[in-house]
């Protein structure tokens, strides 16, 4: 995913060589926590578990092998392409640590699991700065 134009000066000069070593060098073109290959339409069943075509077995979201789903279970099965993004472990887009060890190649389901709780902490800091400001500005909210 390309990065904003305002959150740009928070990332290394050489942060493009550094992403791209991480994803196909270093994680050889998988994600590193289910190993889901980049490019690849995967078919799945939307809890995480997944066809990996080339071993030819269902893995589940860390990337275990699993026995065939139960067709009682009557899951739709879907497909997905995996896009591999590099993924910053502390959050900290400026801190790519020693050897790239803060940088993990993540795929997209990956990601967004690895990001929630500072997604979480971010949208309540949101809603505290506008509850703040519609206090300063329009009175008090009314009362829930």
């Amino acid at each position: 995913m390309p990065i904003k134009p305002e959150l740009r000066y928070y990332y290394p000069i050489d942060w493009p060589q550094v992403s791209r070593w991480v994803r196909f060098v270093r994680a050889q073109g998988r994600c590193e926590a289910c190993g889901r290959p980049h490019g690849e339409i995967i078919r799945h069943l939307g809890d995480g578990r997944w066809w990996d075509e080339a071993r030819q077995t269902w893995r589940d979201g860390r990337g275990r092998e699993i026995p065939c789903p139960a067709p009682a279970e009557q899951q739709p099965v879907r497909t997905t392409k995996v896009v591999l993004a590099a993924a910053h472990l502390d959050h900290d887009p400026a801190h790519c640590g020693r050897r790239h060890r803060n940088v993990r190649a993540l795929c997209q389901r990956c990601h967004l699991l690895h990001d929630r709780p500072e997604h979480r902490r971010r949208i309540r800091l949101t809603l505290r700065r506008r509850r703040a400001l519609g206090d300063l500005f329009s009175g008090l909210y009314p009362p829930r």
